[in-house]
């Protein structure tokens, strides 16, 4: 067993503290990555506090991963000690359902994919533990590659907030010619901002804060839309083809449905508190849609890197020592961040 360092909740609403456990040996499939840095996403808080049931305490929470290759196993193929590697929201999944053999495995039908942290190994029944710590052992199949062209402690949360605006600008085929909307501007929105700006299509924030507008135009946004000045919003009336919702907060949709053309989709990314409240006239009015979508698999994960390393994209971060990430936590709370915590794991010391 490897000893590790790291941080963990030891129980719901406790702080965050130093902890001391044991990696499993590397096997013939695994790749063991010395963890330089790891991103702080917003789940992270949900889940150590327990706000969506079924923590498992003690938690090492963190799945925006990256560092570097210190060993690999016998049969590993794509991996070699000194690459730099990532390691996203998932370490495994079933790999035999109809999901994960189209490349699919957020979606496995089967086991369900097992967490970086807060979930249970398949076989073993070990919990998981995530990248506040020292280092991990990934099977190769579940381990990105990172590009040396872009600053390592930026990409890190691409693993999370990257792949999760990406995979559904990929899944509607968002390009030159298409409207987006993208309403909140904080790690989710930041990041959706740079990807459909960067993929050709005209983007507009939708914001609660004026005060937001030059960073918006900053990150790549062609428009700014405060949806608190009621001529603002009707300004935009039928006007997008697409709206990014990341959005974690109460909120009335069908102010926001009504931005959409006919044919438009709402893509919820968010996840509020309270199940949103929607009147079927808000879609068949004008055909249309709201969708859900969750990360990305494995090639498509690695196909957004690839995409942010040719096109120079990285999360804008404040970078922490870990032990100030109860801090960060707060600071989290109040949106005072811009626009992603990135914890530097030379300070676990």
């Amino acid at each position: 067993m490897l000893p590790t360092k790291a941080y963990a909740a030891p129980a719901a609403n406790v702080p965050l503290a130093p902890f001391n456990f044991e990696r499993r040996e590397v096997g013939p499939h695994d790749v063991l990555i010395d963890i330089h840095f790891c991103g702080v996403c917003h789940s992270d808080l949900h889940q150590v506090r327990d706000e969506w049931g079924g923590s498992i305490f003690p938690m090492v929470p963190g799945h925006e991963i990256v560092g570097r290759v210190s060993s690999v196993g016998a049969q590993v193929q794509n991996f070699k000690v000194g690459d730099l590697a990532g390691v996203g929201c998932m370490v495994d999944s079933c790999r035999t359902c109809s999901s994960c053999q189209d490349g699919l495995e957020q979606y496995c039908e089967t086991t369900g994919m097992v967490g970086t942290y807060n979930g249970r190994e398949i076989g073993s029944g070990a919990p998981t533990y995530g990248g506040y710590s020292s280092r991990i052992v990934v099977d190769e199949k579940y381990t990105l590659k990172v590009s040396d062209k872009l600053e390592l402690a930026r990409v890190a949360p691409l693993l999370c907030a990257g792949i999760t605006t990406y995979s559904p600008l990929r899944q509607w085929q968002v390009g030159p010619g298409h409207r987006v909307g993208v309403m909140g501007l904080g790690g989710l929105g930041h990041m959706a901002v740079k990807l459909a700006a960067a993929m050709g299509a005209e983007v507009t924030v939708l914001s609660t804060s004026p005060n937001k507008e030059a960073d918006a135009k900053e990150l790549g946004a062609h428009k700014f839309v405060v949806t608190k000045d009621k001529e603002q919003l009707k300004s935009v009336s039928n006007y997008f083809d697409f709206i990014l919702n990341t959005v974690s907060a109460p909120l009335d949709l069908a102010a926001y449905l009504n931005l959409l053309r006919r044919d438009g989709t709402m893509i919820l990314l968010g996840v509020p508190p309270e199940a949103p409240q929607v009147h079927a006239f808000n879609l068949i009015g004008k055909r249309r849609r709201i969708a859900g979508s969750l990360i990305g698999g494995i090639a498509e994960t690695q196909e957004m890197l690839d995409f942010c390393a040719e096109h120079n994209i990285v999360s804008d971060i404040e970078l922490i020592n870990i032990a100030d990430i109860n801090e960060a936590y707060e600071r989290m709370l109040k949106g005072d961040v811009k626009y992603r915590f990135v914890i530097d794991l030379a300070t676990l010391g």
